[in-house]
C-alpha cells in the first residue's frame, strides 16, 4: 500500500531556491519582525523600528546583486521545469530594483515623517504595513502564474490603504484611504472574475501555458476569452492610474503621509505596469488585437487628462505642489502605457517593453526626488502649496537646484538629458509601430506639461516675499534628496546606461 504513495509523495516535493527567492522574503521577514518588535521597544526607541526596516529594504535590494550572473526560477511544475510559478529573470531584477529601491527611499523619508508626526502615526503597525506592500511589489515582477500574480497584487495593494488612512483623527486622510479601498477592491473584483474566464477557456493558470491554449479556444468559448481578457487588464490599469480609473490618485496622495504618496507614485506604478506588461506580452499576444488598440487609446486619454488636471492647478491653492504631482504622476503614466500599447503591432516586442522598463526607472528616481522636496518644504509649510516655493533658491539652495533639475527631468528638458532621452525612447517606441496619431498626441502633451513644469521652476528662482525661511534639513531626507539626485545627474551624464535594460529577458 504504501509504494505508491511514494512517487506520488515525491512529485510533491520541491526544492526552492532561496536565493531567487531572498529579496521579497528578506522584507517580509523584517516586517514581521519589526511588528513583534514593537511590542517590546520603548516609545522613546521607536525610531530603532525605522532604522531596522531601512536596514532590511537596503538589504534585501543588495541581494539583488548575487541574481545577476542568470535566470533562476523556482516553484515549477515537476512534470516540465520550464513552467514556474517564479522566475528571477532580468525583466524580474530591474523591476524588483525600481520596487526596492523606491520603497527604501520611501523609508528614508518616513523616519523624518513620524518623528515629525508627534505620535499621530503609530510607528510599528506603519513599518509593518510598509515592508508588507513592499514585499508583495517585489513579488508581483517575478510571478509567472495567475494565481500568483493576483496574489502579490493584493499583498502590494492592502496594507496601502491602511497606510493612506493611518494618521489619527485627520478626516482628509480617513476619506483618501476609503475611495482609494472602495475603488481598488472593485478593480480587482473585475479582474478576478476576468482571470476566471481565461482559466475556464484555458484549463491553467501558469501565464505560458495560458498563451499557447488560449490561441485554440474552441469558437463557442471565444468570446469569453476576449472578455476575460479585458476584464483581467481592469484591474491593474487601476494600478497605474490609467484613466478613466484614476479618479482616486490626487485626493489619495494629499489625504495620506507625503512618504506614501511618493511610495505610491513609483512602487504602485511599477506594480500596476509589470503585471500589464505579463499579460499582454507573456500570457496574452495572441490577443494582440484586442490589448493593443484598447492600451494605445488608454495612453492617449491618460496622458491629455493627466496634464490637462496638473495645468489647472492654482499655486495658492491648499496642497497643490501635491496634487500637480498627483495629475503629472497621471500624465506620465500615459507615456509609460505607450510602449506597451506599441508593442502588439511592433515585430520587436521586447525592444518595445525596454522602453517602458527604461521609462520607469527614470521616472522612478527623479519623482521620487521631487516628493522628496516637497517633503522637506512640507514640514514647514504645512498646506504645500507651488506658492510655498516661491525663492526657495534663497533659503535652501541646493535643494532648489535639485527641484529644478527633477522637474526638467520629467519635462524632458536639458540638462534633465535622462528625461529627454526617456521620452525620445517612448516616442520612437509609437513610431516604430506605426502609431503615429499616439506619437503625435504624445509630442502634444509635452509641450503641454513644459508649461506647468517651467512655471514651477521659475517660481523656485524669484525673489521671495519677505524674508526667505531657512529649511533645515534632516538627515534621512537629506539622503534621500542627495541619493535621487546623484541617480538622476549620473543617468543624464550616461543616458546609455538605460539602454541595458532594454533587453528585458522576457522572450
Amino acid at each position: 500500500m504504501s509504494s505508491p504513495a511514494q512517487p506520488l509523495a515525491a512529485s510533491l516535493v520541491q526544492s526552492v531556491d532561496w536565493l531567487a527567492i531572498a529579496p521579497p522574503t528578506i522584507v517580509a521577514v523584517v516586517g514581521l519582525v519589526v511588528l513583534v518588535a514593537d511590542l517590546f521597544v520603548a516609545e522613546h526607541r521607536k525610531t530603532l523600528l525605522g532604522w531596522t526596516s531601512v536596514a532590511g529594504l537596503a538589504a534585501a535590494t543588495a541581494m539583488l546583486l548575487p541574481l545577476l550572473d542568470g535566470d533562476r526560477s523556482t516553484f515549477c511544475l515537476t512534470g516540465d521545469a520550464a513552467v514556474c510559478s517564479y522566475v528571477a529573470d532580468r525583466f524580474t531584477l530591474v523591476i524588483q530594483f525600481l520596487v526596492l529601491g523606491g520603497a527604501l527611499l520611501a523609508a528614508l523619508l518616513s523616519v523624518t515623517a513620524l518623528k515629525d508626526a508627534r505620535k499621530e502615526l503609530p510607528e510599528g503597525e506603519y513599518w509593518f504595513l510598509l515592508l508588507s506592500s513592499a514585499a508583495g511589489a517585489a513579488l508581483l515582477p517575478a510571478s509567472r502564474d495567475l494565481a500568483t500574480l493576483i496574489i502579490a497584487l493584493e499583498v502590494a495593494s492592502l496594507p496601502a490603504f491602511a497606510l493612506v488612512g493611518l494618521k489619527y483623527g485627520d478626516r482628509k486622510s480617513s476619506e483618501a484611504a476609503l475611495k482609494f479601498f472602495l475603488s481598488s477592491v472593485t478593480a480587482t473584483a473585475v479582474s478576478l472574475m476576468g482571470i476566471s474566464f481565461v482559466y475556464a477557456t484555458t484549463g491553467t493558470l501558469y501565464l505560458t501555458q495560458v498563451a499557447d491554449r488560449i490561441q485554440d479556444v474552441d469558437g463557442q468559448f471565444h468570446t469569453l476569452a476576449q472578455t476575460g481578457v479585458v476584464l483581467t487588464l481592469v484591474g491593474f490599469a487601476f494600478k497605474t492610474a490609467a484613466v478613466p480609473f484614476h479618479f482616486w490618485v490626487p485626493d489619495t496622495y494629499v489625504g495620506a503621509p507625503l512618504p506614501i504618496a511618493a511610495y505610491l507614485s513609483v512602487i504602485g506604478k511599477a506594480v500596476g505596469f509589470s503585471g500589464l506588461i505579463l499579460l499582454t506580452v507573456v500570457a496574452l499576444p495572441s490577443y494582440a488585437d484586442v490589448w493593443g488598440p484598447a492600451l494605445a487609446a488608454l495612453a492617449a486619454l491618460t496622458m491629455t487628462v493627466g496634464n490637462a488636471g496638473a495645468l489647472r492647478q492654482q499655486a495658492t491653492r491648499a496642497y497643490s505642489a501635491v496634487r500637480l504631482l498627483a495629475w503629472s504622476s497621471v500624465g506620465q503614466a500615459g507615456y509609460l502605457l505607450v510602449p506597451i500599447a506599441a508593442a502588439a503591432y511592433s515585430g520587436d516586442a521586447e525592444k518595445s517593453i525596454g522602453s517602458t522598463v527604461a521609462y520607469a526607472l527614470m521616472y522612478g528616481a527623479v519623482n521620487l526626488g521631487a516628493f522628496a522636496v516637497a517633503a522637506l518644504v512640507g514640514r514647514t509649510k504645512v498646506l504645500n502649496r507651488v506658492a510655498d516655493y516661491r525663492g526657495l533658491y534663497a533659503s535652501s539652495p541646493l535643494s532648489a537646484l535639485l527641484l529644478a533639475f527633477f522637474l526638467l527631468c520629467l519635462a524632458g528638458l536639458p540638462p534633465g538629458i535622462i528625461g529627454l532621452f526617456a521620452k525620445v525612447t517612448v516616442f520612437s517606441a509609437a513610431v516604430d509601430a506605426g502609431l503615429g496619431w499616439l506619437a503625435v498626441v504624445m509630442a502634444v502633451n509635452v509641450v503641454i506639461a513644459l508649461f506647468y513644469y517651467l512655471q514651477w521652476t521659475a517660481l523656485l528662482f524669484r525673489a521671495p516675499e519677505g524674508e526667505p525661511e531657512k529649511h533645515r534639513v534632516p538627515g534621512p531626507v537629506t539622503a534621500a534628496i542627495a541619493l535621487t539626485g546623484v541617480l538622476g545627474v549620473a543617468l543624464s551624464g550616461a543616458p546609455q546606461l538605460v539602454l541595458r535594460f532594454t533587453d528585458t529577458g522576457l522572450f
